[in-house]
């Protein structure tokens, strides 16, 4: 994918052009323009050359990013604001002498030099010249509008251009008639023509658009704060080892393989693994995640962490474009260009706004000139609906919303890779997850150890790690961590082998020592009877028991445990209260499965499943609604994929992440939640934007028209409506603004959306359906479906208030009865019952 820099676009009806001009070219797959931060993203085999070319034909610039001469920053740079500024001062100077002659003087009696008393054309002369050197003074409006005109795309800066033109050029008409009415000493039609003066209109449209746009600037210059914060976290120089001396460089030329130090309080510069040293690293910036982290010898290190403590050396894995900041920066900037399902409406509105509005324009005045026959009448009306109407709130909705939530989230450490990503995770109705490394730490720990009768329990820990410190397998690695952590050192062994799929035999001191498994164990030596009630007890909690004996004698039991993460439950738990189902996917057995599955929560449970069975359980589950697939590791990449979205734990690996949709760096389940809650509040933020971009349009443009005149007697002054114009877009972006306050971990405002059917309710035959009389809104709704799932046959119920019915799925049969006094109870009336299925 190739990204450039776009000029010249002014409004949605722009970028639309843009888009289909490019999307016409030959090798061009697909395209997406960002009237956001004016940026286009290419795909396809088309050179940059007529990429550009078609760009240009279409009436605007264009610039491929990332060239060697380009500051990545530069392209988030607001250089529009500045250039505002300085118009609308000027254009305010300007503005104010040219009201104190048309209002001031005209309307409220404000003194002039005697030299223009009774001097209408004089006045008349100077009113031309402010308004002249306005319009100079914002003459890329006209540069733009004409332009785009005459390349049959007309946009915002058209309407705008046409609207203070037509002012303008209409007031020159009526300064010319004045000066043959006072040649012919007709001073009632001099003054007739003095009053159908529009100077002011149409340099006070041109100024108040000006302000409209500066705020728009500033604000959309606010909704890239995020991505311009993790571009200024990039370090610029580093410090390398080059025959053992010190060398500050430029951070371009730090190379895979070379050797960097970091001192207390610097930056990593590049990512790498420490050598020598070890400190507490602040990953804030990255990750969202507050709490330092300690590291050492052998561990990893990211670019834009801050060494709080330590000296480090480290060697380089990860330089450039590969470090974990230019990844993220990528994925957050990408966003930008790309553009979310809901999008498309607006698109195809804008794409046709332009020339729909200069139609109705046309119309308002042809109407009105043969209902009044007032020349100046029907002009004022038209020019109201040119600048009254705004194609940019339509643009804007969709893309400021998507930018403001992609950066909270980034703030978070939760990185969506797409526009539509961030729309879609907001939908999603079932959340499939794997078991290691998501809802446990894919780190097994001893959690039991228990000896025969009064066997000393230290001794029988240092013979379990001796023979276990010659095995890879991750159990004998719990053992070996737990022996560490009680200073235990292990012994040597002799004639050490493994049994694959039974356990380890070995020599400690000339006796024969072996671990393993309860059935390899028992087929060796006599195991008292609550061990053996003890084992097949831990084995149903979803524990491994292993078991050890010494010469021919049991000895003990040591209990291993994938652990669960702490906040799992919890983050299952949240899921619920949002209507989501939650399913355990996992290769493990499903004894196992089930019993963590019962620990955290889950709903349902898939076990013994390989990739392949993972990627068939999410098909299957696809069929009953939208679904996230959340996992980590290798075996999950194909589920990622195969799921509306994919959600990677950032601590994984490189293919699950590459994989996903969603990325969450800080590896809690708990920011599942979160991704979800941010997608839905950003979703609802477009919903407002797209509400007001609408409704805006749809009440200022007939009002401006004069639909209402008749009626009512409401007129709107094109100056007004300019006023509205310029203020429009602006309320839109800073309404999205406003998603910079959500508080992405509170689920005081969480809502349930409508259930998925699950795998149980769809194999199930105990379905009923009941006609409940009495539902008037969601809170009756919420109120039924509380009661009917408190019943312990009921599974789950969909209410639906609008359609008056529950669905109710059962865990085993329950009278009718029972459900007409549940819900009855609950202040509704029961109409009827019937089963379904």
């Amino acid at each position: 994918m190739e990204h450039y820099a776009i000029t010249g676009m002014s409004c949605a009806a722009c970028s639309n052009r843009v888009e289909k001009a490019v999307s016409k070219v030959s090798g061009v797959t697909s395209c997406s323009v960002s009237l956001l931060t004016n940026a286009m993203s290419v795909e396809g085999t088309a050179s940059s050359k007529e990429i550009i070319k078609a760009v240009k034909e279409a009436g605007y610039g264009a610039k491929l990013q990332g060239q060697k001469d380009e500051k990545e920053d530069d392209l988030l740079e607001d250089h529009e604001t500045p250039a505002l500024k300085k118009r609308l001062i000027a254009s305010l100077f300007f503005l104010i002498i040219l009201m104190y002659f048309s209002m001031g003087h005209m309307m409220w009696g404000w003194p002039l030099p005697s030299w223009f008393n009774d001097n209408h054309i004089a006045m008349g002369i100077v009113q031309m010249l402010l308004a002249g050197i306005i319009m100079v003074i914002n003459q890329k409006f006209f540069i733009s509008g004409f332009k785009s005109l005459w390349h049959r795309s007309p946009n915002m800066d058209t309407l705008v251009a046409l609207g203070s033109m037509a002012s303008f050029v209409w007031s020159v008409y009526a300064l010319l008639m004045m000066t043959r009415a006072q040649v012919d000493g007709q001073h009632a039609v001099v003054m007739k023509y003095m009053m159908e003066f529009y100077f002011e209109s149409a340099a006070m449209i041109l100024t108040l658009i000006t302000v409209g746009k500066m705020l728009e600037a500033r604000s959309k210059g606010k909704t890239t704060n995020a991505l311009k914060g993790l571009m200024n976290l990039a370090p610029k120089k580093a410090v390398i080892l080059k025959d053992n001396q010190e060398v500050t460089v430029a951070i371009d030329q730090v190379l895979v393989g070379d050797i960097f130090v970091v001192r207390p309080g610097e930056s990593i510069p590049v990512d790498g693994v420490i050598i020598e040293g070890n400190s507490a690293l602040d990953a804030s910036a990255l990750t969202g995640e507050s709490i330092p982290v300690d590291k050492t010898v052998g561990d990893q290190v990211s670019s834009a962490s801050i060494n709080q403590s330590g000296f480090l050396k480290c060697r380089a894995t990860r330089v450039g474009q590969d470090t974990t900041l230019s990844q993220i920066i990528k994925m957050v900037s990408d966003v930008a260009t790309s553009k979310a399902p809901i999008a498309k409406v607006a698109d195809q509105v804008s794409g046709v706004f332009v020339p729909v509005v200069i139609g109705i324009a046309v119309v308002t005045f042809i109407i009105w000139i043969l209902a009044k026959g007032d020349f100046s009448y029907a002009l004022a009306r038209s020019i109201s609906v040119l600048v009254i109407s705004c194609p940019c709130a339509l643009g804007l909705a969709t893309p400021v919303a998507i930018m403001v939530g992609n950066g909270v989230g980034a703030k978070h450490g939760i990185l969506f890779k797409s526009a539509e990503s961030l729309e879609e995770t907001g939908r999603v109705q079932i959340v499939a997850l794997d078991k290691t490394g998501t809802i446990t730490k894919g780190q097994p720990k001893v959690v039991k150890i228990e000896t025969v009768g009064e066997y000393d329990q230290q001794r029988f820990i240092k013979e379990a790690v001796s023979l276990e410190s010659k095995s890879e397998h991750p159990l004998a690695r719990a053992i070996i961590e737990y022996a560490k952590e009680k200073g235990i050192q292990d012994e040597e062994v002799s004639n050490f082998e493994a049994l694959p799929g039974h356990g380890l035999k070995a020599k400690y001191y000339g006796k024969e020592l072996v671990g393993g498994s309860l059935t390899f164990i028992e087929q060796l030596v006599s195991i008292p009877q609550e061990f053996i009630d003890l084992a097949m007890k831990e084995a149903d909690l979803g524990r491994t028991p292993l078991l050890f004996a010494l010469d021919h004698h049991f000895i003990g039991m040591i209990s291993v445990a994938d652990v669960i993460k702490e906040e799992s439950p919890q983050a299952i738990k949240e899921l619920h209260q949002m209507g989501i189902q939650v399913v355990m996917i996992t290769g493990d057995n499903e004894k196992t499965a089930k019993a963590i599955a019962k620990q955290v929560g889950v709903d349902e449970v898939i076990a013994g499943v390989l990739p392949d069975g993972k990627v068939a359980a999410i098909q299957k589950l696809k069929s009953l609604g939208k679904v996230a697939m959340v996992g980590d590791g290798l075996n999950d990449a194909p589920a990622l994929t195969q799921a509306h979205i994919g959600i990677a734990i950032g601590a994984g690996s490189d293919v699950a992440i590459d994989a996903a949709e969603v990325v969450l760096m800080n590896s809690r389940l708990s920011d599942v939640s979160a991704a979800i809650r941010l997608s839905r509040a950003t979703l609802r933020n477009i919903h407002e934007n797209l509400f007001w971009a609408f409704i805006y349009n749809i009440i200022g443009i007939p009002l401006a028209a004069g639909i209402w005149i008749p009626i009512f007697g409401w007129t709107l002054n094109p100056m007004f409506g300019a006023l509205a114009m310029s203020l429009s877009s602006f309320s839109v972006v800073s309404n999205a603004l406003r998603l910079n306050f959500v508080k992405v971990y509170d689920t005081k405002h969480d809502r349930k959306i409508k259930h998925a059917v699950s795998l149980v309710q769809q194999e199930t035959s105990l379905v009923k359906e009941i006609e409940i009389k009495g539902m008037m809104c969601t809170h009756c709704q919420g109120r039924v479906q509380n009661a009917l799932e408190a019943l312990k046959e009921v599974k789950q119920a969909d209410v639906d208030y609008q359609t008056g019915k529950a669905i109710i799925y059962l865990n085993e049969d329950i009278e009718n009865q029972v459900l007409i006094d549940c819900i009855s109870q609950a202040g509704y009336k029961v109409k009827k019952i019937k089963k379904r299925g």
